[in-house]
Order: C-alpha cells, then sequence, then structure tokens
C-alpha cells in the first residue's frame, strides 16, 4: 500500500480526489489479504492519525497511483502553477477565473470564454507560417529577411512608372499584401496568444503543441527562421528599401511574448527552444536599439515611438534586463506622454491622422501598457502629469464622451470607429484610479450595437 497526502487548498477540484473513497473491496498490502471490514476499519483509524487541518490522507494501490500520476496528475500541477502565471500584460486574475471555471464545468463557461475556446480551435488547424514563403525577395537576395511595404503608399499615375510612390494617408494599398510577411506576423501572433491562453485555461497539451510548432518554425528552425532585423519593413517602392516606421509590424510580438510565459508550464515546450528563443530576442532587441532603423522609430513622436517603446520593453523583460527596461520606462513620462498629450487630453498627432479616433486609442493602448509594465519595476506612469499637465488619465477623459455619442467627433475617420477597443482601457481606469465612472462607462460601450462581448484577459488585475 501506499500512502499520499494532499493539501486540499491547493486546487485540485474534488472530483480529482473523492474517487479515491470508493466501496471496500480486497485490496493487496505486501503478501497478505485484508478484509473488506478489516481494510475499511483500518483507514478510518489511519486517517483519524493522519487528518490536520485540511490535510487529506488515504490509502490506495499502485494502480491508482499509476492512474493519478499519468492522469491527474499534469492537471493538478498546472492547476498549482495557476494560480500566479508569469505574464506581462495578460491579467492573471482573469485567467485563472477562466481555468477555474473551465475545470469546474466546462459547459457551464460563460459564452465569450465558449467563444474563444471555439477560436483556439480553429487555431488547431492552422498552419505554421514562415517568413521564407513569400514571392517577392527583399533587396537583400534573403528570403530569410521579413520584407513588407508602406500601408498608405500607393502608385504617382502621372508617372509612367509610378514611381515614386505616393502617399495617401488612411488608404491601404493593396499591394502590400502581395508579399505576405506582415500578414504572416498577423497569424503568428494571434495563433500563438489564442492557443497558448488556451492550454493554460483547459490543461490541454495539444493547443501548447501546436502554439510550439509556430514559434519553431518562425524563430527556430534554420530552413524557416526570420532574421533578427526588420531593415526592409515598410519599404517605399521609388523611395527607400525601409523604414523605421515598419517596426511597428512586430507589435503584435507583444501578446506573443506572453504566450510564451504560458507556454513554460507545458512538457512541450523544452529548454532549447526556451534558449534558442531567447537569443533570438536578444539579437532583435539589440537590432531595435542600435540600427539606423531602429533608432528612428526611438525617436518617433507619436504612436509609433510609444508601441517601440512597448516592444522594447517587453524583450527586455523577456530576457530578464529589469534594469534595460526600467530606463525605456523612466522615459515615457517627458519622452511620451508630455510630447503628445495636451492639458485636455487630445492627442494632437494623432488626431492629425485620417483615422484620428482609432490612432487615439492605439497610442492610449501603448501608453497604458507601458503603465501596467511601470508597476513591475516601480515606475509609476498611472499618476505622471506633464508640465503641461497632459497625462494617462486626461487621454482616457477626452475620448469618453466620443465613445459613448455624447459629443460629436470632429476629425477625421474615414474607417468604422473602434469603439470595443475602449472597454479593456475603461475597465483599466475604473481599477488604477478608483473611479467607478470608468466602469459604469465600459458597460455603456458593451450595449453600443455590433459590440461582440469577448472573452477579455488584458484588464487590470483584482
Amino acid at each position: 500500500m501506499i500512502r499520499i497526502h494532499l493539501n486540499q487548498p491547493l486546487g485540485v477540484s474534488s472530483r480529482l480526489w473523492r474517487f479515491k473513497y470508493n466501496r471496500p473491496r480486497l485490496e493487496d498490502v505486501g503478501a497478505r489479504k485484508i478484509a473488506p471490514d478489516q481494510n475499511r476499519r483500518g483507514r478510518q483509524e489511519s486517517q483519524r492519525k493522519c487528518v490536520g487541518g485540511n490535510n487529506i490522507c488515504f490509502f490506495v494501490t499502485a494502480s491508482r497511483v499509476a492512474y493519478f500520476l499519468l492522469v491527474l496528475c499534469p492537471q493538478f500541477l498546472l492547476s498549482q502553477s495557476s494560480a500566479s502565471p508569469d505574464v506581462l500584460l495578460l491579467n492573471k486574475s482573469a485567467l485563472v477565473a477562466a481555468r477555474a471555471a473551465y475545470q469546474k464545468d466546462p459547459s457551464s463557461i460563460s459564452p465569450s470564454l465558449w467563444t474563444f475556446l471555439a477560436e483556439a480551435k480553429t487555431a488547431l488547424k492552422t498552419e505554421p507560417v514562415s517568413v521564407v514563403d513569400k514571392n517577392q525577395l527583399p533587396p537583400s537576395g534573403d528570403k530569410h529577411d521579413y520584407f513588407s511595404l508602406a500601408p498608405y503608399w500607393w502608385p504617382d499615375s502621372t508617372k509612367p512608372d509610378g514611381l515614386p510612390y505616393i502617399r495617401r494617408d488612411g488608404q491601404v494599398n493593396p499591394e502590400r499584401h502581395a508579399i505576405g510577411d506582415r500578414d504572416k506576423i498577423g497569424v503568428l501572433s494571434s495563433s500563438v496568444y489564442t492557443l497558448s491562453v488556451a492550454y493554460f485555461i483547459t490543461g490541454d497539451e495539444t493547443f501548447a503543441a501546436h502554439a510550439v510548432r509556430f514559434l519553431r518554425t518562425w524563430f527556430l528552425d534554420s530552413e524557416t527562421r526570420m532574421n533578427p532585423n526588420l531593415t526592409y519593413a515598410q519599404a517605399v517602392k521609388g523611395r527607400n528599401e525601409g523604414r523605421g516606421i515598419g517596426i511597428i509590424d512586430t507589435h503584435g510580438f507583444v501578446r506573443l511574448i506572453d504566450g510564451l510565459n504560458l507556454l513554460k508550464m507545458s512538457k512541450e515546450w523544452t529548454k532549447p527552444d526556451d534558449s534558442g528563443i531567447k537569443e533570438w530576442f536578444k539579437a532583435y532587441l539589440r537590432w531595435l536599439r542600435e540600427s539606423p532603423n531602429g533608432k528612428d522609430e526611438a525617436d518617433a513622436k507619436n504612436n509609433h515611438g510609444s508601441v517601440y517603446d512597448v516592444q522594447t520593453c517587453c524583450y527586455a523583460l523577456l530576457l530578464g534586463k529589469e534594469d534595460e527596461a526600467r530606463e525605456i520606462l523612466l522615459e515615457v513620462g517627458k519622452k511620451r506622454i508630455a510630447v503628445q498629450v495636451e492639458p485636455d487630453g487630445s492627442q494632437p498627432l494623432e488626431l492629425e491622422r485620417t483615422k484620428a479616433y482609432n490612432y487615439s486609442l492605439l497610442n492610449l493602448e501603448a501608453l497604458i501598457n507601458l503603465a501596467r509594465l511601470g508597476e513591475r519595476l516601480g515606475v509609476d506612469l498611472w499618476s505622471f502629469e506633464a508640465p503641461n499637465g497632459g497625462s494617462i488619465r486626461k487621454a482616457i477623459e477626452f475620448l469618453i464622451p466620443y465613445t459613448l455619442g455624447k459629443k460629436e467627433w470632429k476629425w477625421k475617420q474615414i474607417v468604422p470607429f473602434e469603439y470595443e477597443r475602449m472597454i479593456p482601457i475603461l475597465r483599466i481606469a475604473s481599477k488604477k484610479y478608483g473611479d467607478p465612472s470608468y466602469a459604469a462607462a465600459a458597460k455603456a460601450v458593451m450595449q453600443k450595437p455590433g459590440t461582440v462581448p469577448r472573452a477579455n484577459f488584458s484588464g487590470p488585475e483584482e
């Protein structure tokens, strides 16, 4: 016989241990037999001796131990680690709550979580993408180099060859999709994020295994990996071979980083995988900080500069470079907020665009992510106020009346308003500033026509 001790508060569902108390039957104990009534009395006596507080002590046969180790132990261990997943921008509390709801009864999870897991099952059918699968080579001639075209630049109809291209802000030239690298990064980032979160919630290694396939294909396998640079990102035909502004193309890697952190709990993610991808991001971070294109993007005053900071900070944290991440965050107040946000909360550099509302949201999202990262390293950006009075809170409050339809938007917006993106922003603001009116505004946005409830894993910690 083998005696096992479990501690009930560790998070194992009662269904995972009640099966131990089956009806009495003959059980082997060494070379002798014990009758059911004797076995019951012995078990009860032992239980009285070893139960202390919430400890549970029981006897099981070797076959039951094997069942526990092979079937239940992985879920048990995962449930313990799920208590505090190591993520940067995802909501730990929301992740753990979703996992607990699924473990309790998968058939009664919320519609939004059901939709999310359905999307994860769809992602299982998506084949991993590679940077080498493109029909146009970058100027280097190396198919492993990322290559994309600037979205808002078009052929000049007054020129026979259309060169050099001219800018039409907000109007996407469909030619940008011909190369495909940027679209593949979108598939990669969203797939890894969705699959890794689904793995965390369900404990199903199938999700983790497919996420790992995506990561190995894009970052690790010598035949299919991307070189760690964006030298040829958002090129403009007739003008340049790539621009610093193209660094925003890897903004999706921020979600991918949190997916990586969740996959560390999986048996599918190996030590060579982990060290290999860290080497990739180490080289990429160095390129971002030292290359001419990287330095250009770091100097960008609008949303591009803010998104650059989010990326470099997340990559530094992935690599354990907290001092470098803190250095980036300490500059955000004077370098970003003071430059971008006016005393009334408006963001002029975004309002001058043809998609002014959506770009205002993009920059605000980046500033909020920087504030959340700052919490980890003792840098308070939530309460930072520039000499002119600009702040993150004022930028949020500026957009609320337009989001709720209380004021008419007077700047250009040539595409639909993405009001639903304000929901997590308002929830975070309600928590960080202790103002329930923000939460009420978030609920109001959710009632707007066309808003689809989605599982939210990027809100405030409870």
